[in-house]
């Protein structure tokens, strides 16, 4: 069953073409399949506009690499240009996590400031000086790998991209700041294995369904994906100064599909889901399958575990928004990134705004005339309104803050609203009165409501601030 009742997507393609972790369409990298090993840059310039010489050079590097990757057990931290090859780091898997342990009478403040290193290391570019590449070594007290090639490598762009390609996806990445979703399918274990195929096959349809109408209005956003086994993680590879902005329009045209696409299913085909954004740090690695790393990415962190608590707690249909301060950026000549950082309630602000975009894509057979989208607000005592800010307490007493979106699309008049009612929200936490301690209360008594009390704050509780 199509997530659109148009007939496919705007251009024509099947279903089937739209598998994956690609839109149909897509070219270079942002259009590289499960089986193509060719290594490209951002531009999007394929390995063909690359001399004979230089693709022997990065197929020689490209051996050596996955030879002294050893299936996982070292990664690669940077590397320098040599007259006769390339100089390399390799340190064995644990390394990292041991360097940046507070062990060995190593203090707190020197481990902080180990991770810290290591993180803008495996940050961004790879490459480094001859000089740098020593010292990183000389601090991290491993010797540098050297790497012979049959000729000099090149100082072209695309050849420099490719090696940074192949250095990353044997090693570990870390990004400080990308935007990251979380779409969650609602009671999926209750559902058969047929119906839970059917519901990830249809979430995943609506992934690529987003992307390519997204592609036909100029907007390339380049989406990766990890499931979670009941849903999928999702970013945009691409780090741009709109790319935050991209992906949160990704996300309305996502839900949008996925609310057309229940509207005329039958069954239980097509999933209800809970949606999360959230902006943070994370890791990006390349784990092994059988001998070779594998050729799509995976991330872990801050990012990923804040959407994950914000959404054990979220109900189904409901959009959440974590709070989080970015550098804020547009589209088109206003695509420079802000000086200084905005919050969650502004960037959503600065979305709706961009929304013009979207107008004229396909839902249902119908053209989007009009999106809109808005945090839930409140009226407080002073007469201003503010966004309605939500408390989030997991199971291990941590919290954190999201807020709530709401969706209004204007479907050749029809308006559809998507995302959480707010009169389904939950109210301020009201701490009640501890009853006055009784005189004879006996020791039991005393007991039992101590663990009452300790229960109760052992409870995951969602509640607004």
């Amino acid at each position: 069953m199509s997530n659109s009742s148009d007939g496919g997507s705007p251009d024509g393609e099947s279903r089937d073409a739209r598998h994956g972790d690609r839109a149909p369409g897509t070219r270079g990298m942002r259009g590289r399949a499960s089986g193509e090993r060719a290594q490209v840059n951002e531009g999007g310039d394929s390995l063909e506009a690359i001399s004979i010489v230089q693709r022997g050079n990065l197929k020689s590097l490209e051996k050596t690499l996955r030879k002294q990757w050893r299936m996982g057990q070292n990664i690669v931290l940077c590397w320098s240009s040599d007259e006769r090859g390339l100089l390399v780091i390799f340190v064995p898997h644990y390394f990292l996590g041991n360097y940046c342990a507070a062990a060995g009478g190593a203090s707190d403040d020197e481990s902080r400031d180990n991770e810290a290193f290591i993180r803008e290391l495996i940050s961004g570019e790879r490459r480094k000086s001859r000089d740098e590449l020593f010292a990183v070594s000389e601090r991290l007290d491993v010797s540098p790998t050297f790497i012979k090639l049959n000729t000099a490598l090149s100082e072209e762009a695309q050849v420099l991209a490719s090696v940074e390609e192949l250095i990353k996806r044997y090693g570990l990445s870390y990004v400080d700041s990308r935007a990251v979703l979380l779409f969650d399918i609602v009671d999926f274990s209750l559902y058969t294995p047929f119906e839970q195929a059917s519901q990830l096959n249809s979430l995943s349809y609506s992934l690529n369904s987003a992307c390519s109408k997204l592609w036909g209005k100029g907007i390339e956003i380049n989406f990766a994906r990890t499931t979670t086994g009941d849903g999928y993680y999702v970013w945009n590879r691409d780090l741009s100064a709109s790319a935050n902005q991209d992906l949160f329009v990704f996300m309305l045209l996502v839900v949008a599909d996925n609310a057309v696409a229940r509207a005329a299913s039958r069954g239980n085909t097509v999933p209800v889901i809970r949606t999360g954004y959230h902006i943070g740090g994370h890791y990006e690695l390349y784990q092994a399958e059988g001998v070779n790393p594998s050729v799509f990415s995976y991330i872990v962190g801050d990012v990923t575990i804040e959407l994950a608590r914000m959404l054990d707690l979220a109900q189904a249909h409901q959009v959440l928004i974590g709070e989080f301060h970015c550098q804020q950026a547009g589209w088109g000549g206003n695509a420079v990134k802000s000086i200084t950082s905005v919050s969650a309630a502004a960037f959503v602000s600065a979305c709706n705004r961009a929304l013009d975009a979207v107008r004229g894509i396909a839902l249902s057979s119908k053209g989007i005339d009009a999106m809109s989208c808005h945090l839930t607000d409140m009226e407080d005592a002073d007469g201003e309104t503010r966004p309605r800010r939500f408390r989030i307490v997991d199971k291990h007493g941590l919290s954190r803050y999201a807020y709530n979106l709401e969706i209004e699309i204007d479907l050749a008049g029809e308006v559809m609203t998507l995302g959480l009612d707010p009169s389904r929200l939950p109210g301020r936490s009201e701490q009640a009165a501890s009853p006055p301690v009784q005189s004879g209360a006996s020791t039991e008594e005393l007991i039992d409501d101590l663990s009452s009390l300790l229960k109760k704050r052992g409870n995951k509780t969602i509640t607004e601030e």
